[in-house]
This record gives C-alpha cells, sequence and structure tokens, in this order.
C-alpha cells in the first residue's frame, strides 16, 4: 500500500465518466451507419460486422491499426520493461519489433492475404488443410487474444487505482462493460470510429507524459485495397515507434528518482512489487495533478483502442472460422451477428477474469506475444508462401512448437525449464532463468518441422511407401517443384499451339 490515506479524486473519476459517455456515444453511431451499411449490402453479411464491408479508408485505417497496437499493455508494459532492474536498459527498445511487424506485414503478408479477400487469419488455413488442423491451429491465437483483453484490463485497473483510488475491481468491471457493449453495437465500424478518438487522445495526453495477431489482419483485409493496406503498414509503423517514446522516458525517470524525497515514500514501487504500476505512480507523484488526470485519459483511451480489436478478432475467428465453416454452414447472416455478439461476451468475461490472477502488465503481453511468435508466426508463413507444407507439417509443427516451449520453462508464470539451454542460471530474483535465445530457436525448429514432415508426407504416398488408404488428411501428394511446374506448364502451352496451327 502506498504511504497517505487517498481520497476518490472527483475530477479525475468525471474525466474518466466523459471519456467513457463519448466512446459510447461514437459506438451508437458506428451502429447506426452499420445498419445503413447492412441494407445497401450484397456481400456476405459477415463482411459489414467483422471487416466494415472493406471499405475502411486511408486516414481510418492508420489510426485503427496504430491505436490497436499502441494498447495499454504497450504503455505500462513498456514503461514497466524500462523501469524493472532485473530486465535491462535494452528492453527500452520495445517499440522497436512493432516497426518490424508493420513493415514485415505490409511487404510480404498484407497482399497474399487482402488479394484472395480472406475474412480472418486463419482463412488460408482453412483452405489449405481442412477444418480439423485449422481449427486445432485456432486456439492458440484464440488464447492469445484473451491473453491480450486481460493485459489491456491490468494496464487500466493499475492506472485508476493509483490516479482515482477507485478500486482495482471497479476499474476493471466498468471498463470491460464499456468495451463490450460499444464492440456489441457497431463491430469493427465501431472499433474503428472510436480508435479515431482514443488515439487522438493517446497523441495529446502521452506528450504531457513525458505479426501474428488475428486484429492485425483484420485492420488488412478492412482495406480497399492491398496497396492501401500496405501504406497504412507503413505509415502506422512510424507511429508506433514515436508513440513508445514517453513510456520509456517515464520509466527510466521511475529508475533514477529517489522515491524518498516524494509524497510516496519508501521502498520503492519495485520493492512494493508495483513495478507493473510504475507509470500511474509516476504520473501521480512526479507530476501536476492535471497531468496525471489527462494520463488515466491516455491509459484508458490506449486500454479501450485494445481491448476492443481483441474482443473483435477473437469473435471473428470464433464465428467465422468455426460456427460458420463448420457447425452451421447454413447460418443465416441474423444468427452470425448474434454468434459474434455471444463471442465478444464470453471472451470479455474470460478476460476479466484472469486480471484478478496477476497484476503484471508484462506477464500477459510476454505470454500472448511469445506464443503468436513462437506457435503461429511459422504457421502462417508455411501456409502463405511454401506450397508443400500440407497437413501432417502443419501438425508435427504444432506439436513440436507447443512442447518445446513448455519444456524451456517461463519464470513469469512460474513454469520452470526442463531443457536446460546454454546460458541457463538464476537471475536476480533467484528464478532459473534462460538466456539463450531459446524462443527464436522453437519458432526455426518448428518452421523446419512444417517443412520436413510436409515434405515426407509427400514422399511416401507419392513413391507408394504407405498404401492412400492411410493418408487420413487426404493431401494433395502432387506437389511439383517449381523446375517441374513450368516444365509441365510449357508442355500445356506448347500442346495448344500445336493444335491451333493444325
Amino acid at each position: 500500500m502506498m504511504s497517505g490515506t487517498m481520497a476518490l479524486n472527483v475530477p479525475g473519476l468525471l474525466a474518466m465518466v466523459g471519456f467513457y459517455m463519448l466512446i459510447l456515444g461514437t459506438g451508437i453511431y458506428a451502429s447506426l451507419r452499420s445498419r445503413r451499411e447492412e441494407k445497401n449490402w450484397t456481400g456476405h453479411g459477415l463482411e459489414i460486422t467483422l471487416l466494415a464491408g472493406r471499405k475502411i479508408n486511408l486516414i481510418v485505417g492508420i489510426f485503427t491499426l496504430t491505436a490497436t497496437w499502441v494498447g495499454g499493455g504497450f504503455i505500462l508494459g513498456i514503461a514497466e520493461a524500462t523501469y524493472n532492474p532485473t530486465l535491462g536498459a535494452v528492453w527500452a527498445l520495445m517499440p522497436v519489433p512493432y516497426v518490424l511487424t508493420f513493415f514485415l506485414g505490409g511487404f510480404f503478408f498484407a497482399k497474399p492475404m487482402r488479394e484472395k479477400n480472406y475474412m480472418t487469419m486463419m482463412d488460408p488455413f482453412q483452405k489449405k488443410y481442412g477444418n480439423g488442423v485449422a481449427t486445432a491451429l485456432i486456439f492458440p491465437a484464440l488464447i492469445a487474444d484473451v491473453l491480450w483483453v486481460a493485459r489491456t484490463l491490468v494496464s487500466l485497473g493499475g492506472t485508476m487505482r493509483v490516479i482515482l483510488d477507485l478500486p482495482y475491481v471497479y476499474s476493471i468491471l466498468i471498463s470491460s462493460v464499456v468495451a463490450i457493449v460499444y464492440t456489441l453495437l457497431g463491430g469493427l465500424y465501431s472499433v474503428a470510429y472510436t480508435d479515431v478518438i482514443q488515439l487522438s487522445l493517446i497523441l495529446v495526453s502521452l506528450a504531457l507524459g513525458g505479426l501474428a495477431y488475428q486484429a492485425f489482419y483484420q485492420r488488412i483485409l478492412a482495406s480497399s485495397s492491398y496497396t492501401q493496406a500496405q501504406l497504412t503498414c507503413f505509415v502506422s509503423s512510424s507511429f508506433c515507434l514515436v508513440l513508445g517514446i514517453p513510456s520509456i522516458l517515464i520509466g527510466a525517470v521511475a529508475a533514477s528518482t529517489n522515491w524518498n524525497s516524494t509524497a510516496y515514500g519508501l521502498p520503492t514501487p519495485y520493492e512494493r512489487g508495483e513495478a507493473g504500476s510504475v507509470l500511474p505512480i509516476a504520473l501521480q507523484y512526479l507530476t501536476p495533478t492535471y497531468v496525471s488526470i489527462i494520463g488515466i485519459g491516455a491509459v484508458a483511451a490506449a486500454v479501450m483502442s485494445s481491448m476492443d480489436s481483441a474482443l473483435l478478432s477473437s469473435a471473428s475467428l470464433f464465428s467465422s472460422n468455426i460456427y460458420k465453416n463448420m457447425i452451421r454452414k447454413q447460418a443465416s447472416d441474423y444468427e452470425m451477428r448474434l454468434v459474434i455478439r455471444i463471442s465478444v461476451v464470453v471472451v470479455g468475461l474470460v478476460g476479466t477474469g484472469l486480471c484478478f490472477l496477476d497484476s503484471s502488465v508484462l506477464v500477459f503481453w510476454l505470454v500472448g506475444v511469445d506464443m503468436s511468435f513462437t506457435i503461429m508466426f511459422p504457421q502462417l508463413v508455411c501456409v502463405l508462401f511454401f506450397e508443400v507444407s500440407n497437413s501432417y507439417g502443419a501438425t508435427m509443427g504444432l506439436i513440436v512448437g507447443v512442447l518445446m516451449r513448455a519444456l524451456s520453462g517461463e519464470p513469469l508464470i512460474g513454469l520452470k525449464p526442463v531443457i536446460p539451454y546454454p546460458g541457463l542460471r538464476l537471475n536476480r530474483e533467484n528464478t532459473l532463468t534462460q538466456y539463450f535465445p531459446f524462443r527464436t530457436t522453437i519458432m526455426l525448429m518448428s518452421l523446419l518441422s512444417i517443412l520436413l514432415f510436409s515434405w515426407l508426407a509427400v514422399m511416401i504416398f507419392d513413391k507408394k511407401l504407405l498404401s492412400k488408404k492411410w493418408d487420413v488428411y487426404h493431401i494433395n501428394s502432387g506437389w511439383e517443384s517449381p523446375e517441374d511446374k513450368r516444365a509441365r506448364e510449357n508442355a500445356v502451352v506448347s500442346k495448344r499451339l500445336m493444335e491451333t496451327s493444325c
């Protein structure tokens, strides 16, 4: 507990009420627009709710993609990582990977995903591997989204508790309800338009204070063209880099502050186990009151912009890839809208529940990103860019990725390592920690496993080492090398020319 007795911060609370009313109003406007669009829409009904009819313009696209990534976990997580003495100054570079994510997404992933008019990130898996394997791969993506919801709410709960002296439980529940309601109202239209308001607040407020997620592809697929999707990625990357600087500065200032000379007193936030709330603590005790109130608005805006994206992302995966494609293929647009709403509520409730298990933004952030990188990223690369990949390889890649990640341990969640990589030693908190780049190693092992076992499956069935009746995935084993493919196409062209000449 912090020194002294704090009373409810009435001006700050009123500012938060005003912010939430603005967000709900925007959600209602987006809902009305979404209904008007539905009346004139001749395509798939899900495209309006999940992808805003693929009509998101460039400006709104940049705002919503940036606001989705610059969330509460981003702002508080970077400050916590920079401040935490056990992590080191290299963690101040955390915004840089976001820039790389957008550039890689824009250069390599935006075009194939948008050109083929996929509805979700999992569509290429379902089309190439079938429903069974795709379903297994959907769960890591869903878990990452639920962790995303949890980390965004934890960041807001800690901030409100410090600055407004509002109980942690109340701030979590209020923010969760608001985000669920306005996401239900207007789908991606609601998310996109409220992101414009939220990011505007973040830009102003932070100035005073100092790739394998479905949500990313949801913005790519909602763009009117793949060129616009690419441009959105490139511009958003620069915003993410700039918006990470204030959190780094605040974390660094907090690390060098003599807390005994402030009203906060000793012990320090880290010694009290409050490193996850170091940004709001710094705003509360090291800045004027009006700055801290604006700061809570910035964090709340960031939380809302990320949480609604995670909610709609999870709803997209379940409704489109599981319910529509597997459970009820004949489901009507009305039924699908109902399924999406139920999915949003369920994911919101599960994510809210996780907030009471751990109060560290960094834990939820790193575990979620870790899962996306080690398990989903190699799968996405193979399904989009390697023709040889098939269900057998994807299954083995998933098993290798999950098993190796579990055996490597994770001190953030108390999972002890079984595999002793080079450099395994105790950290400053007396916890066994892997200092070897094992996550990248696991990602590469998973990727190579997908390609190797895919190729082996093709060879086994092509060479008739096993009967076709054992081909449980019914793969297209007629895979051919690029050279063989060009030779076959040339032969077909030559045959047609001969037939024409005759």
